[in-house]
């Protein structure tokens, strides 16, 4: 059968517009660093990257370098951690300047890609869709563990709002969140949705 995160994982990706406390599973990810405004050109290239290997894998078996238990399966939704850089937060006033910006971009990949395919996804993107930015991916194990989380609509701008009342939440609940870094996990594609009807959920870890 094949897995689709959208029926089989709906609780990490689909929560409701509501704050909610969740466990979060180690889960594989092809991931890549950057910095910058996320608003400017160069973060396409991120993006575009990381699907290039996502596809890899899922279309393996028409490569034929497929592993023995591979599973059809839906590709998983773009992901970002984000934070700001070192200067930035030792003269934070509350408002944010994107061009300080640091990013972790990366997409979750399903449970059969081990490090060696993983590693060998890469070594065949790299001849087929030669791009820089393949020698900055990693393949990672990733778990968040207890996070507050939350399904945000609208455009990235108006994310604070959101995170006001997952701070609310976490506070009720006796929460606290561990560091000022939080997810995104992007349903919504930004090139061909309205800024007032993107989905986006947010998450922060806590303890």
């Amino acid at each position: 059968m094949k897995h689709d995160w959208k029926k089989n994982d709906k609780q990490y990706y689909l929560p409701k517009n509501k704050p909610e406390l969740i466990e979060i599973p180690k889960f594989n990810f092809f991931t890549v660093e950057g910095k910058g405004n996320p608003n400017d050109d160069f973060f396409a290239e991120y993006i575009g990257v990381l699907y290039s290997l996502s596809y890899a894998v899922k279309m393996s078996p028409k490569q034929g370098f497929a592993p023995a238990n591979y599973e059809e399966y839906t590709v998983f939704p773009l992901e970002g951690v984000w934070d700001i850089n070192d200067e930035a937060k030792k003269n934070y006033n509350g408002t944010l300047d994107k061009n300080t910006l640091v990013f972790k971009l990366m997409m979750r990949q399903p449970d059969f890609v081990t490090p060696e395919f993983a590693a060998e996804a890469i070594a065949r993107t790299k001849k087929k869709k030669p791009h820089e930015l393949l020698n900055k991916v990693k393949f990672e194990t990733i778990e968040e563990g207890r996070c507050v989380q939350m399904l945000h609509e609208g455009s990235y701008d108006s994310e604070p709002a959101s995170f006001a009342k997952m701070k609310e939440f976490a506070d009720a609940n006796n929460l606290l969140r561990i560091s000022m870094l939080h997810r995104e996990i992007y349903l919504s594609d930004a090139r061909k949705v309205a800024a007032e009807k993107l989905k986006t959920v947010l998450r922060f870890c806590v303890k």
